[in-house]
């Protein structure tokens, strides 16, 4: 299973803050144990929302509306994809993140196999699973 652990932004992200470093040492120990476990498979921060943009989708029409945007709360300030054999493993390994405020969010993916209902020659699985081979061989 994986599963999205979606770190939400705070004032101090979306101004530009960055963690001190005692907090940047603790959650580099951290990914080190997500790594050794073979847990972590992705996991990156983000900028603040005053770089970044949406595009609105309103049938054909396209709408570009810059940042920064206003619900912090809503904001994603960072994120990691883990590989788990359950939620509550997943569930497990976040409660020992170095956080000390603030929520976190957790999701599972969607793997091909939840859409063989919508699909049921396989066809579009195969597909997918092929683009999904020609990006990790771009990483290798």
């Amino acid at each position: 299973m994986r599963f999205m652990v979606i770190v939400k932004a705070s004032k101090e992200s979306e101004t530009g803050v960055l963690p001190e470093e005692k907090m940047l040492a603790e959650m580099g120990k951290y990914n080190e144990e997500l790594v050794k476990a073979g847990v972590m498979l992705a996991g990156e921060g983000l900028q603040a929302s005053s770089k970044g943009a949406r595009v609105r989708f309103e049938g054909s029409k396209r709408s570009v509306i810059d940042g920064p945007f206003s619900e912090t709360k809503e904001l994603i300030a960072g994120f990691w994809l883990w590989q788990v054999k359950s939620r509550q493993e997943a569930i497990e390994w976040l409660k020992r993140a170095p956080f000390q405020e603030g929520e976190v969010e957790l999701r599972q993916v969607f793997e091909s196999a939840d859409f063989a209902a919508s699909d049921p020659t396989g066809e579009l699985r195969k597909k997918e699973e092929e683009l999904r081979k020609s990006v990790e061989s771009r990483r290798n």
